[in-house]
């Protein structure tokens, strides 16, 4: 045997020999899993004689698939190009090339990226003549590509319709297909459905593939979905030689249809299924591994294993409890600093990991103001997000009108019917009376062949020059909220009831936030100056990835990556793990958040820094919640805790957390209080609901209101929905009716 075997432990080099019959591989972070897969096909190659071309090494993300490929070139040399080393959608793509005309479609088919969805879905919903504001085609979609994991045909997903919305989507989904298999064209769920298809349908395809790749190694199984799965399992059937990695404590992605009972029951699937554990780490310290493992290990359902590493027990883990945001911000700041003046550390040695993406922008201003460069990983800068420029355009056209830019980015936002035709006869318009944008929209008249559109033009400056007028009696948080509740702009949001269209209404709420705390904080706030200090926020420079920068991101980004120091914001019972998750009643809710806490614990390698803020603005709003539960399942002998001393001007509870911090930690009970002392009540804002009424949510159906507490410019509202359980609500963004 080859001496680069030697190199592997004594786990890694027993599932790499493993080569016959079904094998699990649960591989803990940082254990070396693609150091194990790429030697196995080595092995496979070298000392077994197995073909190349008979063998199939599936990965999740093309990143991954490249960086295996690499590593087989550099193991095996010549032969290693005939070994199939790509993802999924990849895979498929291959086999529908050469086989997808036996049902019904042409090999040469066109795949539909997410734009070209959009539009199709937009198409159809034109022609049956679906309300686009009551359906949104985003929220369609997201319905018909979980159908589509689930092997759904519009057939079967139209037999199990009870419900008018998916009523609708059913015949959006039978027409949608239909003009997909007119086009020639799939979109990306169709790659892995119609493959599966081919093989059901046509036995002796599925058995050229069976015979072609008697050795099937699958990556991160853990993420795989029920498409994927019965993928996998058919190509399998044969020779059963499966061999999947993966890591149910890292199973993050059930929002986007992971199931990961595929992983647990594997060995249900595979009664004779050898599973070998790779438990040892050679990222972290032993600090860092130990304080993962005990929150992990309260997870019920999960297969038991404990990481463990080698390497030195390395600092305390840094527990600090801030003041606030700011501070929480200001304190990432100090400590960066210190390590780069004191530690002789790099930028990029640092990470900064959230629970949602409207925590970055504290984060984000805070470094701009101590000359911290930073960039924002698997996601968009604050300022840059498409719902905040959308929201401070409508604040700049009320502020200057002159600003052609803003006032054409939210003419049709949300849509309006005012189309592209209209916009390019009112820049002609302008331009040949040398005179700006909105001056031509309000001389809409004046404009030929205008008669359509006019009066939605005219709905359009007649709204901007009303807010105009009352701005100066209102406040920018009134005002703001003037703009979201009149355009509908939320509610739009709320009919897409998407993860990411509730994930941008935070940020929203985040904004709002910012101009609480903008206003709060000078003297004589204007919208102009508002305006001003964001320009100089949003004006930082788009660093290079190559550049020496903190990277900042979420904990979803994060998987997969590593880095010397970690900060892990927000650790707070109600962010992280979410409200969402505590309410719901679902065992799995929490599970899924403390995997993801594990995942961002485990991506630190020397340092690691977990902090919370004793109050937190959201939604404009202070919010006192109590230390995240997943602190609590630390032992207290990890931490070098450190508390601010404005811990003790938090009213008994907060006070005995200082006092006896190692008691508070194990057995505080969950705490939810606002702060409505000294707040004044909601102004130019009224509910239509009391205590006790009926009360309809886009998205929850209807419940019940149990309590309603002024605060700021808004409402909570706590209302129990029988489908979704007790939820607490901002008014203003729920947009709750009165059932």
């Amino acid at each position: 045997m080859d001496k680069k075997y030697d190199s592997l432990n004594k786990m890694q080099k027993k599932a790499v020999l493993h080569t016959e019959g079904p094998l699990l591989i649960l591989a803990g972070a940082g254990s070396g899993k693609t150091r194990v897969l790429t030697h196995r096909i080595a092995y496979l190659i070298e000392e077994k004689n197995v073909a190349p071309w008979n063998i199939l090494a599936i990965t999740f993300t093309n990143k991954a698939a490249k960086e295996m490929r690499e590593r087989v070139d550099n193991l095996v040399g010549y032969g290693s190009e005939d070994i199939w080393v790509s993802t999924f959608h990849s895979t498929c793509v291959k086999i529908l090339r050469r086989h997808i005309d036996k049902i019904g479609y042409d090999r040469y088919f066109t795949i539909y990226d997410t734009d070209d969805q959009k539009k199709l879905i937009r198409e159809c919903m034109k022609q049956l003549n679906v309300d686009p504001k009551q359906f949104k085609e985003n929220s369609i979609l997201s319905s018909i590509s979980s159908a589509k994991d689930k092997l759904l045909t519009p057939k079967n997903y139209e037999k199990q319709a009870y419900e008018y919305r998916s009523q609708v989507v059913s015949k959006v989904y039978t027409m949608y297909q239909d003009r997909l298999k007119k086009n020639n064209a799939l979109d990306f769920d169709d790659l892995l459905v119609k493959t599966v298809e081919v093989f059901r349908l046509c036995p002796d395809v599925l058995s050229y593939y069976q015979d072609k790749f008697k050795y099937i190694m699958v990556d991160e199984y853990q993420d795989t979905n029920h498409v994927q799965y019965i993928f996998v399992g058919l190509l399998a059937s044969r020779f059963k030689n499966l061999c999947v990695v993966g890591d149910d404590d890292q199973s993050i992605y059930r929002f986007r249809g992971a199931d990961i009972s595929n992983i647990l029951d594997f060995e249900k699937d595979f009664r004779n299924a050898e599973v070998i554990k790779l438990e040892q780490n050679y990222r972290s310290t032993k600090n860092i591994l130990d304080a993962a493992n005990q929150v992990i290990s309260n997870n019920y359902g999960r297969k038991n294993k404990t990481l463990y590493t080698d390497n030195e027990a390395g600092a305390l883990i840094n527990y600090k409890c801030l003041q606030n945001e700011q501070a929480e911000a200001e304190y990432m700041s100090s400590e960066i600093i210190k390590g780069i003046e004191s530690e002789d550390r790099n930028f990029k040695d640092f990470a900064v990991l959230y629970r949602t993406n409207a925590q970055s922008r504290v984060i984000e201003e805070r470094f701009i103001i101590n000359n911290i460069p930073y960039k924002i990983v698997g996601g968009t800068s604050f300022y840059q997000r498409k719902e905040i420029k959308d929201i401070l355009a409508y604040l700049k056209t009320i502020n200057n009108s002159t600003d052609d830019i803003a006032v054409k980015r939210i003419i049709n936002v949300p849509r309006r019917g005012i189309g592209q035709t209209t916009i390019n006869k009112v820049e002609d318009y302008a331009y040949n009376n040398d005179v700006n944008f909105f001056n031509a929209l309000c001389e809409v008249g004046k404009i030929p062949n205008m008669t359509r559109s006019s009066k939605k033009v005219e709905a359009f400056t007649n709204f901007i020059k009303t807010l105009r007028v009352e701005m100066d009696t209102m406040s920018l948080v009134d005002l703001t909220n003037e703009v979201i509740d009149r355009t509908g702009y939320v509610k739009e949001l709320e009919a897409e009831g998407t993860d990411e269209a509730y994930g941008r209404i935070d940020n929203i709420g985040e904004l709002i936030s910012k101009l609480t705390e903008y206003e709060s904080n000078e003297e004589n706030p204007t919208l102009n100056g508002f305006l001003e200090e964001v320009a100089l926020i949003a004006d930082i420079d788009n660093y290079n990835e190559e550049t020496n920068v903190v990277v900042l991101m979420t904990m979803h980004s994060a998987k997969g990556l590593e880095f010397p120091c970690v900060f892990i914001s927000g650790m707070e019972d109600g962010l992280f793990p979410s409200y969402m998750s505590i309410s719901s009643g679902e065992q799995e809710d929490v599970e899924e958040e403390r995997r993801l806490c594990y995942v961002g614990i485990t991506r630190a390698k020397q340092k690691l820094y977990l902090l919370g803020a004793n109050s937190r603005m959201i939604r404009g709003m202070t919010q006192y919640n109590q230390v995240s539960r997943f602190i609590r399942e630390i032992n207290n002998d990890l931490f070098d805790l450190e508390y601010t001393e404005s811990v003790q001007d938090i009213p008994n509870e907060k006070t005995s957390f200082r006092k006896s911090a190692h008691s508070f930690l194990k057995t505080n009970p969950y705490v939810v209080k606002k702060n409505v002392n000294n707040i004044p009540s909601p102004s130019n804002f009224s509910l239509n609901y009391v205590k006790g009424d009926l009360v309809k949510h886009v998205k929850f159906g209807i419940g019940e209101v149990l309590d309603i507490t002024p605060g700021g410019a808004d409402f909570e509202v706590t209302v129990n929905f029988p489908s979704a359980g007790v939820k607490k609500l901002m008014a203003r963004l729920a947009n709750l009716k009165k059932a």
